[in-house]
């Protein structure tokens, strides 16, 4: 699909998934001869496509924390879909996108990357969250790792797939589980790709090669930008800042809650009611998260670390369980540089699971999972015993 906004801006909507895509950004290239070849990629993915290694090399250490854990899975689980369903068709996902910068390199044309930092479009998305959307993305992704098999890829809808590439079908699957955060993740992206292509064809003719799912927004943005509505890039740039939102209350507040439940059970009864409340409290929380682990098929050790470490760590508002047991599973299945490789050659659900960076990173959200679980229910058994 090619659209001619005006003599300087050409859009060329691929399927991501398609041989024909490759042709035709090839075609209108050679077509058009622009000065700058425009892709609907940020930084860090067009790395991912012309620099692997870096990819591959990164530190298991840094994929650890809690949101990272569960984005980078995410992808992953994305990536591998879309993978299966590119060898149906002969080509492999984005291979559009690294025709047009060969092309541009063929051509000795300028290379522009249009699309906004993938991190901060999803930071922009979680702060914009409410507590209960948090709950069911949670919820959502954990049904899709636990029943994930041929029989659903069957049901997956090809032709609607076929026009957005892994991290356009992360916003779309966002946007229906988190309603309140579509501007964030749809209308700002094609708000900010339309204005960087903007940008650039002041340089000269641009030919912008975006997913089709992305024209009509982007076209509409382009119309707007020239009847010279601003659209401010460096807004859309920022992270706002964390505020104090009711997830964070609860963190902070569990462990006073706890304490003050402790004190009254020591003022009400005996030190006997006390060991007995502190004693449930690590039962439960430890139990929870070390189940957390073992559905994530963690190594012994790092159950053992998740049923440890939960009872304190739920008293602490900036750690989690998952964080040591990832640790653990790390140091006793090391991941190795054959599992970052695998990474962009999974196929199944089996391959999935059985890649070791993506057993810590399922270890890490799991074990958290069921550690948040465990608080709220040994909270609650200990109020009990308050007014007992």
């Amino acid at each position: 699909m090619q659209v001619k906004v005006n003599d300087n801006i050409i859009l060329v909507g691929t399927a991501h998934i398609s041989k024909d895509s490759v042709e035709e950004v090839k075609e209108a290239i050679a077509k058009y001869k622009p000065d700058i070849v425009a892709v609907e990629l940020c930084q860090k993915r067009y790395e991912t496509l012309t620099e692997k290694d870096k990819w591959e090399n990164t530190p298991i250490t840094s994929l650890l924390k809690s949101n990272k854990a569960y984005l980078v899975l995410a992808q992953t689980f994305l990536s591998s879909i879309q993978r299966r369903l590119g060898k149906e068709y002969g080509v492999e996902p984005g291979s559009e996108m690294i025709a047009a910068l060969e092309e541009a390199k063929k051509y000795n044309l300028q290379i522009a990357l249009v699309d906004r930092d993938i991190s901060v479009t999803l930071k922009r998305a979680w702060r914009k969250m409410g507590l209960r959307e948090k709950f069911r993305l949670s919820w959502e992704f954990m049904k899709a790792i636990v029943g994930y098999d041929e029989e659903e890829l069957e049901k997956i809808d090809l032709e609607e797939l076929m026009k957005e590439d892994v991290i356009s079908a992360l916003m779309k699957e966002f946007s229906e589980i988190a309603p309140s955060v579509s501007t964030v993740l749809i209308h700002e992206r094609d708000g900010y790709i339309a204005k960087k292509i903007f940008d650039e064809s002041k340089k000269g003719r641009v030919v912008a090669v975006v997913g089709a799912g992305h024209i009509n927004g982007i076209k509409e943005n382009l119309k707007k930008i020239e009847d010279e509505l601003n659209i401010d890039l460096e807004e859309l740039e920022k992270v706002p800042r964390k505020r104090f939102s009711v997830m964070k209350a609860l963190a902070y507040s569990i462990p006073v809650v706890v304490v003050l439940l402790i004190v009254y059970l020591f003022f009400t009864g005996s030190w006997e009611r006390v060991a007995h409340a502190l004693l449930w409290w690590a039962l439960i929380t430890g139990s929870l998260s070390a189940v957390g682990a073992l559905i994530a098929r963690a190594h012994p050790l790092s159950i053992l670390t998740g049923f440890v470490a939960a009872p304190f760590t739920t008293l602490h508002p900036t750690l989690a369980s998952g964080w040591f047991a990832g640790l653990v599973e790390a140091k006793m299945r090391v991941p190795r540089v054959k599992d970052f490789q695998d990474l962009s050659k999974m196929d199944s659900f089996k391959d999935f699971l059985n890649n070791r960076v993506i057993r810590v990173l399922v270890v890490v959200a799991f074990t958290n999972i069921g550690s948040m679980i465990g608080t709220f229910v040994a909270l609650w058994y200990i109020s009990t015993l308050a007014v007992g």
